[in-house]
């Protein structure tokens, strides 16, 4: 990302309101690894900061950040498919230019997680939005490691659902390639310098939307 992402306040200084409802649209546009890593640290200390000060506020800001963080990271990594080491046939995911792929693991070292954050983020992305967005919101929200624990849980597997009609597959494959062509031609940054801040949110809503589709869409095309 080229946006410079908002700075933690310290002290007694803190815009809570403003600066969580930031840090939190920041965080979800992360798309670097190393920049989650580094919200999380802050947050983190600016949480231990804050427990010595006994400014509980702060510190259930903080942590609420530092959770979003560590769940965006593990979001990440959940893109890159898992290496041989892990039992699973490494995909095409390559760097830019780079050869052999990078994995799972690898990328995450690269980013300077160790195995413990890389499992403990990797399990916070595991538990459902609805569930995750309750619990750090709720009244006494769970720890990290607790947080963790609901995405090591073992759940009932979702029903496969029967294949669309080919008529579908079709229109999508069209859509797609239209997109395809269009992007090709069209600078991304210079458009989304050229939209209004009045629409920014909404549009923001419609690219996790299709972002998530799109992560579905891919994960379970055939090989």
């Amino acid at each position: 990302m080229t946006e410079t992402l908002p700075a933690l306040p310290t002290g007694t200084d803190a815009r809570l309101p403003d600066t969580y409802e930031s840090a939190q649209r920041a965080i979800a546009q992360c798309d670097r690894i190393d920049e989650c890593k580094s919200w999380a640290d802050k947050s983190a200390a600016l949480a231990s900061y804050a427990r010595q000060a006994r400014d509980d506020t702060m510190r259930l800001m903080a942590l609420r950040i530092q959770q979003r963080a560590t769940r965006r990271m593990g979001e990440l990594l959940k893109q890159i498919p898992r290496g041989d080491a892990d039992g699973v046939n490494l995909r095409q995911h390559r760097r830019d230019g780079a050869v052999p792929p990078v994995t799972r693991t690898q990328a995450a070292n690269e980013a300077g997680l160790s195995e413990r954050q890389r499992k403990t983020a990797l399990r916070l992305a595991n538990v459902p939005e609805t569930e995750f967005v309750a619990a750090i919101h709720s009244e006494r929200p769970p720890t990290i490691t607790e947080l963790a624990m609901r995405g090591t849980a073992i759940r009932p597997p979702e029903p496969e659902p029967p294949p669309a009609d080919p008529a579908e597959a079709d229109e999508t494959q069209s859509a797609l390639w239209a997109f395809a062509e269009f992007c090709k031609t069209h600078d991304a940054h210079s458009i989304a310098k050229a939209i209004p801040a009045t629409d920014a949110v909404e549009l923001r809503k419609h690219v996790q939307l299709i972002d998530g589709w799109l992560d579905r869409f891919v994960t379970h095309l055939s090989a």
